[in-house]
C-alpha cells in the first residue's frame, strides 16, 4: 500500500492495456469457454452513419449489427423440389412451419423448393421489414441526413426481406450471402416478373427485384486495399455480372470463379443502403473508438491555431458530433488551410458558397471539420490528417484514399464515390484533401 507505487502501477497497467487490448478482444480460447464470450462472426456497418443513427440506435434498427453464434443453430439448406400446377397447390406445399422458396414460372406452373434445418449453420436476415424474421432492420440512407424525419418522405427501394447471411458454426466461421430473406410464413416468393431460371443441374435460381450487389476488396481490408468488382448475388448464392439496370429482366453472366463468401471489407448493396462486412479478426486489427479519442486529444493538445484570429482550435468530443462548436476547425477545401470560423472572404458573385482563403487566396468551399467516429470504416490506425470533400469528415490519409476510389451504387444504374461517414458524394479532383494546420506561435 505504498503511495509512491500507485502512479507506477497505473503507467504499467496503461502500457499493458494498449498491448493487450486487441488480444483481449478476441482471445483464441473463446470457443473453449462459451460462457466467457459468445463467438462473434463479424459485424455489418451501414455506410453513411458516423457511429450511430441520427435519432439514436434502437433495438434491431441501428447503424451497426454484430452477428454472434446463436445458442441453437437456425440455418436451413435446400431439400425437396416440388412442381405444382396451380398457385393453390403451391400454397398447400409451402406450409408455415417449413422454410421454402416459390418460383412462379407462369400462371400454370410454380416450382417450390423446400428447405430443411441445418444444424451446422446460423442464419441472419436483413431487410426493411420490422417483422420478427428480420434480425437487422435497414432503412434508406439519405446523404448527410441528421434526423430520421429527413428519410421518411423517400419511397424505399430496399426490399422488405432483402437478404440473408449464413454463417458456419465451426471455425473458420465462413459467412455467405444470399439474395432475399424468408418472410413471417418462412417463404421466399419470386413472382412472375422476377428474373428466374432452371440451372444446369435441374435446380431453380433467381434474382430479387432490385438485386443484392456485393463487392469484395482486393488485398483484404487493409491499408493496401484496392476496390474489387461489383457483382450480383442470386437467391441460391451464385455470382453474376451486373444487369443493365438494377431491375432489368435479363440476368448478367454467371461468374464461375467467384463465390458468395464474405471477406473482411466486403460491401453489400441493397439498393438504398450499403453495408460493410467486417470479420471478427478484421475488427481486432481496427482502431477502437478509444484509439480515435486518443488521436482527437492528441491533435487538440498540439493547440492548432487559426492563422488569422490566432484563437486555439479544438475538435469537439465524439458525442457532440453534429453541433458546430465555437472552437471547431474549419477548412478551405481548395487548399486545405485550417482556420477558425470567420465571416470575411465571401465571394458574393459566387452565391456566397465559395470563400477566398486569407492564407493563399485560393477560392473554394469553406466547411467545418468533423472527426470520423465510426472506427469500422478505417483501413489503418493513422492520424486524422485528411478530410473528405465536400463534407469535411476527417480520418487517416489511407482511409480517405481507399474510400475515394470506391464506386458506390447510387439509384438504379449509376455509381459514385461517397464519404463512408455521411454518404455525401465526393467532389474535387481526388475527393479528399490534406489538412494544413497552423501550430501555436508561442
Amino acid at each position: 500500500n505504498n503511495e509512491k507505487s500507485v502512479p507506477q502501477l497505473l503507467i504499467r497497467d496503461l502500457k499493458f492495456e494498449k498491448k493487450s487490448l486487441a488480444k483481449l478482444m478476441f482471445s483464441p480460447d473463446q470457443e473453449n469457454h462459451p460462457s466467457k464470450a459468445p463467438v462473434k462472426y463479424g459485424e455489418l456497418i451501414v455506410l453513411g452513419y458516423n457511429g450511430s443513427l441520427p435519432n439514436g440506435d434502437r433495438g434491431r434498427r441501428k447503424s451497426r449489427f454484430a452477428l454472434f453464434k446463436r445458442p441453437k443453430a437456425n440455418g436451413v439448406k435446400p431439400s425437396t423440389v416440388h412442381i405444382a400446377c396451380t398457385p393453390q397447390a403451391a400454397k398447400a406445399i409451402s406450409n408455415k412451419d417449413q422454410h421454402s422458396i416459390s418460383y412462379t414460372l407462369s400462371r400454370a406452373q410454380t416450382v417450390v423448393v423446400e428447405y430443411t434445418h441445418d444444424s451446422n449453420t446460423d442464419m441472419f436476415q436483413i431487410g426493411r421489414s420490422t417483422e420478427s424474421p428480420i434480425d437487422f432492420v435497414v432503412t434508406d440512407t439519405v446523404p448527410g441526413s441528421q434526423s430520421n424525419s429527413d428519410t421518411q418522405s423517400v419511397q424505399s427501394t430496399i426490399s422488405r426481406f432483402a437478404c440473408r447471411i449464413i454463417c458456419e458454426r465451426n471455425p473458420p466461421f465462413t459467412a455467405r450471402i444470399y439474395a432475399a430473406g424468408f418472410d413471417s410464413s418462412k417463404n421466399i416468393f419470386l413472382g412472375e416478373k422476377a428474373a428466374k431460371w432452371k440451372t444446369s443441374d435441374g435446380q431453380m435460381d433467381g434474382l430479387t427485384t432490385n438485386g443484392v450487389l456485393v463487392m469484395h476488396p482486393r488485398n483484404g481490408f487493409t491499408e493496401d486495399s484496392k476496390p474489387g468488382v461489383w457483382r450480383e448475388i442470386s437467391v441460391c448464392g451464385n455470382v453474376f455480372s451486373l444487369r443493365e439496370t438494377r431491375s432489368a429482366q435479363q440476368r448478367g453472366k454467371m461468374v464461375e470463379n467467384e463465390t458468395n463468401q464474405l471477406q473482411d471489407g466486403s460491401l453489400i448493396d441493397l439498393c438504398g443502403a450499403t453495408l460493410l462486412w467486417r470479420t471478427a479478426e478484421g475488427l481486432a486489427r481496427t482502431p477502437t473508438v478509444k484509439h480515435l479519442e486518443a488521436l482527437r486529444q492528441e491533435i487538440n493538445a498540439a493547440r492548432p491555431q487559426c492563422p488569422v484570429g490566432f484563437n486555439t482550435l479544438a475538435f469537439p468530443s465524439m458525442k457532440r458530433k453534429d453541433v458546430v462548436d465555437e472552437k471547431q476547425p474549419w477548412v478551405y477545401l481548395s487548399c486545405g488551410h485550417v482556420h477558425g470560423y470567420h465571416n470575411w472572404g465571401n465571394k458574393e458573385e459566387r452565391d456566397g458558397k465559395d470563400r477566398e482563403c486569407p492564407m493563399c487566396r485560393s477560392v473554394g468551399p469553406y466547411v467545418p471539420l468533423w472527426l470520423g467516429c465510426e472506427a469500422g470504416f478505417y483501413v489503418d490506425a493513422g492520424p486524422p490528417t485528411h478530410a473528405f470533400s465536400p463534407c469535411g469528415h476527417v480520418c487517416s490519409e489511407k482511409t480517405t484514399a481507399y474510400w475515394s476510389q470506391i464506386p458506390l451504387p447510387h439509384g438504379t444504374h449509376t455509381f459514385h464515390a461517397a464519404c463512408p461517414f455521411c454518404a455525401h458524394q465526393l467532389a474535387g479532383e481526388q475527393g479528399y484533401i490534406r489538412l494544413i494546420f497552423q501550430g501555436p506561435l508561442d
